[in-house]
């Protein structure tokens, strides 16, 4: 029979970082004001053999643990809850929707600082005058000016902080320390107080276009109610202004304005732009940044005192003092889905927390994602559309290069050539597109067709010739390029291009242009990105060419030509969403060439021109592929018109990774299995990565409410099983990824 403790004292339920699905109950310290007890305190308590902090996440009155065993807590940290009302029901709601373990939950929404016990609040340090020591001062002969100055100030004042300090002589610090050793003055620590409204002082933005001024007026007038929008607008069609243009009314109402972007190298630009306009403290978070600069960050938020925040997907748990609009800028990214530990999607948790605070939201892409395109045409969202470029440059002419018929040299086509050629000669900047890192991605043997293999996955090494090194991209292994064959002797080929090769391509047959590239090989530590961007837009350098990083939202306006080198890569891919990634691509880094006054030119080179993805891009544009891409979806029953979760497992054989995914398979009754698809269990695409091996199980449901009530009850038998002891296990819901 299960023991329940009762006392007369709450019992908190605490959420531990571990990878736990479940609460720890604790006793609250004997000296406690159980009456100040709530949700959200920080609390530090006894674990195993450690002292922890964890976040009350619930009171209780009864605990399923015996009294005798129940520990008490050792202190709590906080005098009010660390997460605002709204975001600390989000996390809980997080935590149960993507079925996630509560304690790391937490941990991804407060800052590492936050977790080792740092205080909530910034605090200064002060400085007060004693009374008993007035007597004595005034009995002291020969008080120099600093002194009297400084004994003035202590006088009229409460008591004199750091900030008062730094604006007077700096001879008061000395003073003070004397003051101090006469014990004439008492120091103490002060949380820093909530900061009112800023008034911002706003520079003149751009004159509106039509489009742009009916969907600030739109936006503007839902201010202080929830209202999801979709921000559709092609590229250079001026979604940031529409951004700059809200957030100038949630400013002036005395708002903030939370702004995530995908990736750290759009932060830079955002910034600029966010500075530019706003005279007022900006808070920006990344994982490019500090922990120190992180809690401040993240104190600036919630005291207030940001009324701008600007972040990539961990800032969807800032709390905010008065929140007026979340925007999720190009919001189709993969990036707002962690891929990791506490799987949740950003962009869909900004949803849920608007509609909490009661604010609108607005998504704004050039190629939305097929679900946020399906909400729009069921009147979920509402669709704001900018079907033109401001300027006069207007859409860039797209055309394709068969590469069957064209002679390739280095990756890139004679045609190609020509029209680099033509544009650098007009003054003009060219980028080059190729999402494929290193020099070549295969070093291959022409004599026994051998090519270098990763000893610890299935995929090949690529080559980074620079560093003489080949490279795993799956697992990170490394070793040096052999100059030979290991089986026959043969002189080894490097096979196939990457941005790296392209470089010194550009190199050679460009030898006076100035080059730069972007990936995540040149832009890996902090300020490569910012230097990168900034020989660009000074006209420094005027080839660009890079990955994916240079297709996020970058404004170059004197590139007037777009080279994707090989839009074949995405075409045969195995996952469902592959088409769409590869559409999103390409409309992206097309949207680059041409902007202002300059008209664009985009060449796509391919071995597949008549593939149906690209004849609808080329006839109809992104809207015309995402309506057939529907189509297949709705037929087919895949997202948006499903729902997925996604159990992974993977361990040091294939056997025991499928042998856990049967077992936990079959947990699921014959009973409940009519209203569900289960696909597998089979292995991932890539078996083999890291040493270990990877097996998957998919589960499918027409309706989001019969998949989650299953994973309710499934996955504490899951827990359960001996083999998940013998496996690394996750779950996934709404992957973004299922190959």
């Amino acid at each position: 029979m299960e023991l329940f403790a009762t006392v007369a004292e709450p019992i908190l339920r605490v959420a531990l970082d571990a990878p736990l699905r479940r609460l720890f109950d604790y006793l609250a310290p004997a000296d406690t004001d159980f009456a100040q007890i709530q949700p959200g305190l920080r609390v530090r308590v006894p674990f195993g053999k450690q002292s922890v902090v964890g976040v009350v996440a619930g009171i209780a009155a009864t605990s399923s643990v015996p009294l005798d065993r129940l520990k008490r807590a050792h202190a709590v940290l906080d005098t009010e809850s660390a997460l605002d009302p709204v975001t600390l029901q989000l996390v809980l709601w997080a935590a149960d929707y993507y079925h996630h373990p509560i304690g790391e939950a937490f941990a991804a929404a407060l800052p590492s600082a936050l977790r080792a016990g740092a205080p909530l609040a910034a605090s200064e340090t002060r400085w007060r005058l004693l009374p008993e020591a007035i007597d004595a001062i005034t009995k002291t002969p020969r008080l120099g000016p600093k002194q009297r100055a400084l004994l003035a100030i202590l006088q009229t004042s409460e008591s004199i902080g750091e900030t008062e300090l730094a604006q007077g002589d700096t001879a008061f610090r000395d003073t003070l320390r004397n003051f101090s050793s006469r014990g004439w003055v008492t120091q103490f620590q002060r949380e820093s107080p909530l900061l009112a409204a800023t008034v911002a002082n706003v520079a003149q933005g751009h004159i509106l276009t039509a489009a742009q001024s009916l969907a600030v007026d739109e936006i503007s007038a839902r201010l202080g109610s929830f209202s999801p929008y979709l921000l559709h607008g092609v590229t250079g069609s001026g979604k940031t202004e529409v951004y700059l243009r809200v957030i100038e009314t949630v400013l002036a109402r005395g708002e903030q304005a939370l702004v995530l972007v995908p990736e750290i190298a759009l932060t830079p630009q955002a910034i600029e732009r966010f500075q530019a306009r706003f005279s007022v403290p900006l808070a920006v978070l990344h994982s490019g940044i500090t922990d120190t600069e992180r809690l401040a960050m993240w104190r600036a938020a919630r005291s207030g005192a940001a009324p701008v925040i600007i972040g990539t997907r961990s800032a969807i748990f800032v709390p905010l003092a008065r929140p007026g609009i979340l925007i999720i800028d190009e919001e189709h990214d993969s990036s707002y889905k962690q891929q990791e530990g506490f799987r949740y999607s950003a962009r869909d948790l900004a949803l849920r927390r608007a509609q909490q605070h009661g604010i609108p939201v607005i998504l704004g892409s050039a190629t939305p994602a097929l679900e946020s395109l399906h909400q729009a045409n069921t009147n979920r969202y509402q669709l704001i559309s900018l079907p033109e470029r401001t300027g006069a440059a207007g859409a860039p002419k797209l055309s394709v290069i068969d590469l069957r018929v064209h002679e390739e040299r280095h990756g890139m086509a004679t045609p190609s050539v020509a029209a680099i050629q033509r544009h650098l000669a007009d003054g003009n900047q060219v980028l080059l597109y190729l999402n494929r890192r290193g020099y070549a991605p295969t070093l291959f043997c022409p004599g026994c067709r051998w090519s270098a293999p990763c000893q610890a996955c299935d995929a090949r090494m690529t080559v980074h010739l620079r560093h003489h090194q080949l490279v795993c991209h799956h697992c990170g292994a490394q070793q040096p390029v052999p100059y030979a064959c290991p089986s026959c002797a043969t002189e080894l080929r490097p096979v196939g291009q990457g941005t790296e090769r392209i470089e010194d391509a550009l190199d050679e047959i460009f030898p006076h242009v100035p080059v730069v590239r972007i990936d995540r090989d040149t832009i890996h530590t902090r300020g490569q990105i910012e230097a990168a961007l900034a020989r660009v837009h000074s006209k420094e350098a005027r080839l660009l060419v890079g990955t994916q990083m240079l297709t996020k939202g970058h404004d170059f306006p004197d590139v007037t030509l777009v080279v994707i080198l090989n839009a074949d890569q995405g075409l045969f891919g195995t996952d469902f969403r592959a088409a769409e990634r590869l559409a999103q691509s390409i409309v992206q880094v097309a949207g680059r060439a041409g902007r202002a006054d300059k008209p664009g030119e985009v060449l796509i080179q391919t071995a597949c021109p008549d593939h149906p993805l690209l004849q609808r891009l080329l006839a109809s544009g992104y809207s015309g592929f995402a309506d057939a891409a529907l189509a297949e979806r709705a037929a087919a029953g895949w997202p948006p018109f499903s729902r997925l979760a996604v159990l992974r497992a993977e361990a040091t054989t294939r056997e025991q990774a499928l042998l856990f995914l049967t077992e936990a398979r079959d947990q699921i009754p014959i009973s409940e299995r009519q209203q569900v698809r289960l696909l597998g269990p089979a292995p991932a695409v890539m078996e083999r990565r890291a040493n270990r091996f990877r097996a998957q199980l998919l589960v499918e449901c027409a309706q989001r409410a019969p998949l989650h009530q299953l994973l309710d009850r499934w996955l504490p038998l899951v827990e359960r099983l001996p083999s998940a002891r013998r496996v690394r296990w996750t779950l996934d819901v709404d992957p973004l990824e299922v190959s």
